[in-house]
């Protein structure tokens, strides 16, 4: 599978945390995603790329590969509204972390969407949350869990509870939040080769999404929608012969 060097990496996750601030797309209007490959040479790849993600999880091809085991022990320590996004960054030296091929991979932050991004048979779900690892070659992967409407999400709710209502603005997360919550407890997957799904949408990323949902509830749906004050879920792309295996 391609990955990308450890330098482009880390500029690719540089840029997926700081961008809101550095540029002018967007999910709407001038700058929505289908204008991103023309608002700046650096987001060319959104355009041209061959890889892009988010996709439609449709036909799949089985494979024998290990299973996701995940060590969350820390928990993120900053939640930030970046204009585009609500993110969850952990602590420099967190010891959180995935493993995933015998290698281990560092929690960097997770964020969220809604709808989902990801689709499953065309299905959107209600919100979609991106947890983006790093190894130490700097190369990404990021676990994607999804969400139906349902049942109240009590973790999830430490989070909105202190929640960032305008953008640029971050708070310190006091509670103890525990990110094994977040996750579904049957961790079976599907996985494929995309890219970063916001601007430069950097191609080489290795998506593993979950296939059991959580679920959360209409009003801390309603919370989200009401701070972004839109959906921010880049449309589906074309897999361009590429496979997803289960």
């Amino acid at each position: 599978m391609k990955h990308f060097t450890g330098k482009v990496a880390l500029l690719a996750l540089s840029i997926l945390s700081t961008s809101a601030y550095a540029s002018h797309w967007s999910y709407q209007g001038e700058g929505a995603p289908e204008h991103w490959g023309e608002l700046d040479d650096a987001y060319k790849t959104c355009q041209t790329g061959m890889n892009q993600s988010p996709i439609d999880i449709d036909s799949t091809v089985k494979a024998h590969f290990s299973p996701l085991q995940t060590h969350y022990s820390d928990g993120p320590v900053t939640l930030t509204n970046n204009g585009h996004t609500i993110q969850a960054s952990e602590k420099a030296d967190t010891r959180d972390s995935i493993t995933l091929d015998k290698q281990s991979w560092t929690l960097q932050q997770f964020h969220f969407h809604a709808p989902s991004e990801n689709t499953v048979h065309g299905k959107k779900y209600a919100m979609e949350m991106h947890l983006v690892h790093k190894n130490d070659k700097g190369e990404l992967v990021v676990v994607a869990v999804m969400f139906d409407k349902g049942a109240a999400n009590a973790e999830l709710e430490k989070l909105w509870g202190v929640m960032p209502e305008q953008a640029e603005q971050n708070v310190s997360i006091t509670e103890n939040l525990d990110v094994n919550k977040l996750l579904p407890k049957n961790k079976t997957y599907w996985r494929f080769s995309g890219s970063l799904t916001t601007p430069p949408c950097s191609e080489g990323v290795t998506w593993v999404v979950l296939k059991k949902p959580l679920t959360l509830s209409a009003e801390q749906l309603a919370k989200f929608t009401h701070t972004m004050h839109h959906d921010n879920n880049r449309p589906v792309q074309s897999l361009h012969g590429r496979l997803v295996v289960e």
